[in-house]
């Protein structure tokens, strides 16, 4: 079924209800319903927006997004009440294109949703105008000091849409329901330059204003804004990389093989239809590996390793710019189709540039994050599909999403063949492009288009329905992984010398499955030899770093720990701290001392981070 990338209401199959039984969850065939966000307090379905234009100055010292957004709406309405989706905003005045004042009215606020915004309309004009400013409150927006920045001169800001912080610096229909078009001008202090998910600059603007344009439509999740002291170096025509000027070539010899990604990219799935796809490294309190902001992927420092090992995050951000950017969840109960599509686009770039073996190091690893995922979660947040209903969207950002949509994918090309998978997933993705989708209207163009009869031979309902991890889900065999196992058996018969010689090749991924073999019962001998032959305490790698010092946790190594310490004040990723500060918390002791080095750190985090701490460590 073709839906119309403006207007984006999904007709399905199936009820979708409670996620606690199959039997609820699974559709049926007798009946239509109209799919609505349930994260949304906005009326998207029956007047969407379709254009949004923002005129904002950023003001460092009072920490302030401030200036108005213009919405232009259809023509044709059939309500003249237009709701949005607010959170913590000060909203000075509202009219419409013509200047004429507009009344307007909050509804009740709630905690997870914020505010509705109603405006009443007029006939008179098809645009919004709303004035408004942020508030110090606002969960989208890290504002960072100088000190807190790699040059140490110049302060930073970036925003961070999903899944629900827009509404919290926009007043606009938070949901992924809808796509918009949208342009801005931006005012920033001198020497500071502004960069979007739009087209972009490549030089400081002298006269501090910048103007953005997206042609393409995109949820508005995906309007993201970052301004500092910024540097462009171009990789290849298309592609580039933007960071602060002391860390730009650095950043841009890391991520030389940004034009390759694209070119295998498109080898696969089709043409790509951003015309430009660039980075920016951001400071390292941004809570995600990498944020896929359309054109430019936002990214943390800290896959900066040195050795180009940890740019398969690159892989992933840039396979969202057709799964997820492309084709987009209707709905964060779906946010699988975003995500377990990207991991197999992803794993399908990395196999072509470097090898199957490496890709299925990645794979393995995935697996057993999966297998811990299933071990430690809940039942009902075991399933593809969720009912995410009075929780907030980021819950389900988990493994399930990652890796058992990557292996629900793989099943699926194992049974029926590369070829077909390739040419069914490119077909899929050219079929329902600068659109949105849920996930039984997934699966009824799955059973059409691919599986015919073998729908139900596969498994594919109890995969999407039922928690754990089904029993036809893939094998993966890593001939490098296993030559790490039995270095593990090496060091724990002998001295950490041993290993000197077989790990001189390792790679990340294989140093990261050599540290999560260890037992958790390792002596201090045998911690300090690993750490005097390794010098893993002081790690340029930061996912090596945290799986070591999770290591370092569980056996009380305390000579890591003032290490441990500048980890955790100095990285906001989320990925990183919320397993540490876990394992910190199962002992008493080591949670008082987690509980001192949080009161330094949260500053430095942004809310999508410290929100989740917040709930461990207290």
């Amino acid at each position: 079924m073709k839906i119309n990338f403006v207007v984006t209401i999904s007709l399905i199959f199936g009820m979708l209800s409670s996620c606690n039984s199959k039997a609820e969850n699974k559709s049926t065939s007798d009946d239509k319903n109209l799919i609505i966000d349930m994260h949304t307090l906005s009326n998207y379905q029956d007047l969407p927006i379709l254009n949004t234009h923002l005129e904002l100055s950023v003001n460092f010292k009072e920490k302030k997004l401030k200036g108005s957004v213009t919405h232009r709406l259809d023509d044709h309405r059939k309500v003249d009440i237009l709701k949005l989706d607010t959170k913590y905003l000060k909203i000075d005045s509202i009219q419409d294109g013509n200047g004429n004042k507009l009344e307007f009215s909050f509804g009740k606020f709630d905690e997870l949703l914020g505010s509705a915004l109603s405006i009443i309309l007029n006939t008179q004009s098809n645009e919004v105008v709303i004035f408004y400013e942020t508030t110090d409150k606002s969960e989208a927006l890290d504002w960072l000091l100088p000190n807190q920045t790699a040059g140490k001169t110049f302060p930073f800001m970036y925003t961070q849409g999903q899944s629900i912080f827009t509404r919290s610096w926009i007043p606009i229909q938070d949901t992924p329901g809808i796509r918009i078009t949208y342009s801005a001008k931006i005012n920033t202090p001198q020497n500071m330059m502004a960069v979007m998910s739009a087209a972009n600059p490549q030089e400081i603007d002298t006269n501090n204003v910048y103007s953005f344009k997206m042609n393409q439509p995109i949820p508005p999740y995906l309007i993201a804004l970052a301004v500092g002291n910024l540097e462009f170096k171009a990789i290849n025509f298309r592609t580039g990389v933007y960071a602060e000027p002391s860390m730009v070539k650095e950043c841009a010899n890391e991520l030389i093989d940004m034009g390759r990604m694209v070119d295998v990219a498109e080898q696969l799935y089709g043409k790509y239809d951003w015309e430009r796809y660039d980075v920016i490294v951001l400071p390292p309190s941004f809570p995600f590996g990498g944020m896929e902001n359309p054109r430019l992927t936002f990214a943390t420092p800290t896959i900066i390793a040195g050795d180009r090992s940890l740019v398969s995050l690159i892989a992933h951000e840039l396979a969202h710019s057709w799964s997820g950017n492309l084709v987009t969840n209707a709905t964060w109960n779906d946010f699988w189709l975003n995500e377990g599509f990207t991991v197999y686009f992803e794993r399908r770039i990395m196999e072509a540039l470097y090898g199957r073996d490496y890709s299925e190091m990645l794979a393995l690893l995935g697996f057993q994050d999966l297998q811990n995922q299933v071990d430690n979660s809940k039942p009902a947040m075991q399933l593809l599909r969720l009912n995410m209903k009075g929780k907030h969207p980021d819950d389900a950002m988990t493994d399930i999403a990652y890796e058992k949509g990557y292996f629900f994918l793989r099943m699926l090309e194992e049974h029926i063949g590369r070829d077909k998978m390739d040419k069914f997933l490119k077909t899929y993705f050219n079929d329902h492009k600068f659109q949105t989708i849920v996930t039984d209207e997934f699966l009824s163009y799955l059973k059409e288009n691919l599986l015919d009869d073998n729908y139900r031979g596969l498994n594919v309902e109890q995969w999407v329905y039922d928690s754990g991890i089904p029993k036809n889900c893939p094998k993966v065999n890593s001939i490098r992984f296993k030559n790490v196992e039995s270095s593990v058996a090496t060091f724990l018969d002998g001295k950490a010398q041993d290993l000197k010689v077989i790990s001189n090749k390792w790679s990340t991924h294989e140093w990261l499955h050599f540290l999560k073999h260890l037992p958790e019962s390792l002596n201090l001998d045998q911690m300090v030899d690993l750490d005097k032959v390794f010098d893993l305490s002081n790690s340029g790698n930061s996912e090596i770093l945290a799986v070591w010092f999770l290591q370092c946790i569980k056996n009380d190594y305390r000579p890591a720990f003032e290490n441990l310490d500048k980890f955790l004040v100095k990285i906001g990723r989320r990925k990183f701290l919320q397993p540490l500060y876990l394992e910190l918390s199962k002992n008493k002791e080591h949670k008082i001392w987690a509980k001192k080095v949080y009161q330094k750190a949260r500053n430095n985090y942004h809310y999508v981070s410290f929100n989740t701490i917040d709930n461990i460590i207290n």
